[in-house]
């Protein structure tokens, strides 16, 4: 029976348990729960030895859970093994490739893995579209490692997963394959395939992804929206330039959270808290101290800040709401709709 209104990805009380060099027990994923609405860009984001390379694992049925459930599309990772393999498609970070099969090759033995007739299978197509249709008949070895990458997303195209997780894919790649890979992505997505990502690239997960996770220590501290995400670390920062070389900071560049300092002489950096301090106001005091203002910039909280803030110390101490904190409000049952 098909699941059509279930997530891409549904994991819940999902826990990974190994044994540590020591003997002792090492809890790699802590009831871990997480739910990837389907069609859209997902981000999972955390630091090395989070937890996401274990989360991948187990849906791709390379390593077994401890205990909890995973499903992909409604279909339980274990009770119906076929199915849920069939509905992913996994691109892992290592580059485990046969060194003596062409790319044709491998498409066509992972083809015939997942069962796809020949008639039906699109090697051609795809390695086309990543750019490897003239590379088809050589062995994989003779291959770049930015290439090698590229054949490891067409292997886990040739079954056309509805759901495709891409854990680092772009790691150690070149700007120009970068770019065309996520163009290739952005089409799969637009027509309708789930994409889950992770990635050490903030920069690219803040314009990539529809809404992002982050995992630390093997817990899920932060899912939301990518925009609304970024609206939660209630900080801003102003560069205000002077007409004069400063002494001293005008009066009234003060508030609830609200931090400043002189640098270059005319220059004064103030960090504050916008749903506390209005801009207007700190222009004021820069005013009433009778100096004219020659230039402003201004520049919004990004990913980067709120990555920091939420998996160091700060998120544990409750200076920043996190996914289990009832304080958090609508963060864990916010979601972003699928793309149109």
């Amino acid at each position: 029976m098909e699941h059509p209104n279930a997530p891409a990805i549904e994991v819940s009380s999902l826990r990974k348990m190994y044994s540590g060099v020591d003997g002792s027990p090492k809890e790699a994923l802590k009831s871990l729960n997480l739910t990837v609405p389907r069609g859209v860009i997902f981000g999972l984001l955390g630091p090395n030895g989070a937890g996401k390379s274990t989360l991948i694992n187990i849906l791709a049925a390379l390593v077994l859970k401890t205990s909890g459930s995973a499903r992909i599309l409604g279909w339980d990772i274990e009770l119906h093994m076929r199915r849920a393999r069939e509905s992913i498609g996994v691109v892992p970070q290592e580059l485990n490739l046969d060194s003596f099969f062409s790319p044709r090759e491998v498409m066509d033995l992972q083809a015939g893995l997942y069962g796809v007739p020949k008639r039906q299978r699109q090697t051609m197509e795809i390695l086309e579209a990543l750019g490897l249709e003239d590379k088809a008949d050589i062995y994989s070895r003779s291959l770049s490692g930015g290439m090698r990458r590229r054949l490891l997303v067409a292997k886990a195209l040739v079954h056309s997963p509805p759901v495709v997780v891409l854990d680092e894919p772009t790691a150690g790649v070149d700007v120009e394959l970068r770019q065309s890979l996520w163009e290739y992505m952005k089409m799969l997505n637009d027509a309708g395939t789930t994409i889950l990502l992770t990635t050490h690239y903030l920069e690219e997960a803040q314009e990539m992804c529809d809404e992002i996770a982050i995992i630390n220590h093997g817990e899920i501290v932060a899912q939301d929206s990518t925009s609304a995400l970024l609206a939660r670390l209630d900080r801003k920062e102003a560069r205000i330039t002077v007409d004069r070389d400063l002494n001293a900071l005008p009066d009234g560049l003060s508030g609830p959270g609200v931090d400043a300092a002189i640098e270059n002489g005319r220059e004064i950096l103030v960090r504050f808290p916008p749903s506390q301090v209005q801009m207007g106001g700190l222009l004021d005091a820069v005013k009433t101290a009778g100096l004219q203002i020659t230039d402003l910039s201004t520049r919004e909280t990004d990913l980067e800040e709120i990555f920091v803030a939420l998996t160091t110390s700060a998120a544990q101490t409750g200076l920043i709401p996190t996914a289990a904190d009832p304080q958090a409000g609508p963060l864990e049952k916010s979601r972003t709709q699928p793309r149109p």
